[in-house]
């Protein structure tokens, strides 16, 4: 009975940690010889839904299509950076989702039937962990498969 590929799935942004993760994954989980498949995950922040800025100014159809494009954009320069880093790598599979990065990367874990997860953290400190939240605690809590968070030396 032959091994069921593995899927790795790495959650990058534009931050050093996430590429810094993605490093420690490659030198210590993926090998020319056992048999993963790498997911690099990048979750793009939701779009602009109302028109109106906080100063009840009204964005124009351009200016929200410049802020979707740019959007896009960042998302493509993030996953050239991170395949850049796989180059020595046959392939990996760019995932991008949109919405709340916690989030999503728990129920992409879970649709892409991911076994392991791996992100990197800023290192905040309890209080600004607890001011701003934690997407790498967060989704060591709640997604469906063992969650591997790297910290830069």
């Amino acid at each position: 009975m032959e091994k069921k590929e593995q899927k790795i799935m790495v959650a990058v942004d534009q931050s050093e940690e996430s590429m810094h993760a993605l490093s420690w994954c490659l030198s210590n989980l993926i090998s020319d010889t056992n048999k993963k498949k790498l997911l690099l995950l990048h979750v793009k922040p939701p779009p602009a839904i109302c028109s109106f800025d906080t100063a009840g100014y009204v964005f124009s159809p351009e200016v929200i299509a410049a802020m979707e494009k740019y959007s896009m954009e960042l998302a493509n320069s993030v996953m050239d950076k991170a395949e850049a880093i796989c180059r020595n790598l046959n392939a990996a599979d760019r995932v991008i989702e949109m919405g709340d990065a916690k989030n999503v990367i728990c129920s992409t874990v879970q649709k892409l039937d991911a076994d392991t997860l791996v992100m990197g953290s800023h290192g905040y400190g309890f209080f600004k962990r607890t001011l701003l939240g934690s997407v790498s605690d967060h989704c060591a809590k709640h997604a469906k498969c063992p969650v591997i968070i790297v910290k830069q030396p």
